[in-house]
């Protein structure tokens, strides 16, 4: 079996090592919402990765959900994430972008004036996010009409022409963490009675429509997509039948061969074990006919259970993520096994310099 410290080949994306920087929103970005300096500087110091994945990135302004939180729907935007994905190459590692679209779980503060945010339901999701004002209570949603659909999977589709002409390797679809595209997946959310709602065949449609329009935009060897099929975070309560939904999600995607899917095993950033999942069965539906396609594994890794899970076969790398806040030389630490640093948690969100650029490498 391949160990961390090995190459790989997801789709199209060659990667040095199979360390994979999980997404991790950092609110550094401003009020248009442009990538900048510093964290050209915060990427680039990160490059030993065997893939980056960035941030959350909003695909459109209706998609933001949180303050100073990266786009990638402007030409500003694009011209901003070029420089960061050049400074990533030029030190040989490989970067895609997460597309996010986080549904109902925003503020009116962060939309278009005159606008609501959208979801698949009109109900409030019980959870608060990060405004000018401190973390406030999401604002209530408005349903999206079912013709507004095709609007929305085209700004998909645009995000990831966007992320090509940024430089990027290829793209993450956010499909987790009780953001728009699982609103729409689960039916403890989803109370639509339309072709995108009820049956688990309807909920999983606009999925399967984004990610087909993506791959046939960039290629489905530069598409991967990122799910978390028991996580309860941002007041997503459990789908009646996970395990049947999220294989017949994927039974759905695998004509298209996807790069890699990204999951999150159990609560995002708690317990593994919240609820029962046959994992294993969930990865032998996406490789059946995908040979080539990379299976992240993700949630609460250290360096002997990422060992383990890559010396079984359960994984084809692993996603690491507030490890690598305070680390930003992560792989080789691991390779060495030294000593990781603390990540300062009262600077992860917001702010300048201090807590995200100015961890030292081992050399240092």
């Amino acid at each position: 079996m391949p160990t961390l410290f090995d190459p790989a080949r997801f789709g199209s994306i060659a990667l040095a090592n199979r360390v994979v920087m999980a997404p991790l929103t950092r609110d550094r970005a401003g009020a248009r919402q442009v990538p900048t300096e510093l964290m050209c500087t915060y990427y680039a110091q990160r490059a030993g990765a065997g893939l980056i994945v960035t941030e959350g990135t909003q695909i459109s302004p209706e998609g933001q959900g949180y303050l100073d939180t990266p786009g990638i729907h402007s030409d500003e935007q694009v011209l901003a994430w070029r420089r960061i994905t050049d400074a990533v190459h030029a030190r040989g590692g490989r970067i895609v972008v997460q597309l996010w679209h986080v549904g109902r779980i925003s503020h009116v503060s962060l939309l278009p004036p005159g606008t609501v945010p959208v979801s698949s339901t009109g109900r409030a999701a019980r959870t608060k996010t990060f405004t000018a004002a401190g973390f406030e209570p999401v604002s209530t949603p408005r349903a999206l009409r079912s013709d507004e659909i095709p609007r929305l999977v085209d700004d998909y589709r645009r995000a990831a022409a966007n992320a090509l002409r940024a430089g990027f390797d290829g793209v993450e679809v956010h499909g987790a963490n009780g953001y728009l595209i699982e609103q729409f997946l689960r039916d403890s959310i989803n109370d639509r009675s339309d072709a995108y709602g009820g049956a688990p065949e309807h909920r999983v449609r606009l999925l399967v429509e984004v990610m087909t329009a993506i791959a046939a935009e960039i290629g489905a060897g530069r598409t991967g997509l990122r799910l978390s099929p028991i996580t309860p975070v941002n007041d997503a309560a459990l789908d009646s039948d996970p395990q049947g939904l999220y294989e017949l999600a994927l039974r759905q995607l695998a004509p298209l061969k996807l790069a890699f899917i990204h999951v999150v095993e159990g609560t995002t950033g708690g317990p593994r074990d919240n609820a029962p999942f046959d994992w294993a069965a969930l990865r032998a539906r996406f490789k059946d006919g995908n040979e080539a396609g990379g299976w992240i594994v993700n949630n609460g890794y250290a360096r002997s259970t990422a060992m383990d899970a890559m010396a079984t076969g359960r994984a084809d790398a692993v996603a690491f993520g507030k490890a690598f806040i305070g680390n930003p030389d992560l792989v080789e630490r691991l390779r060495r096994d030294a000593p990781l640093a603390e990540a300062n948690r009262a600077t992860f969100y917001g702010g300048g310099a201090e807590g995200y650029t100015d961890y030292p490498a081992l050399t240092d």
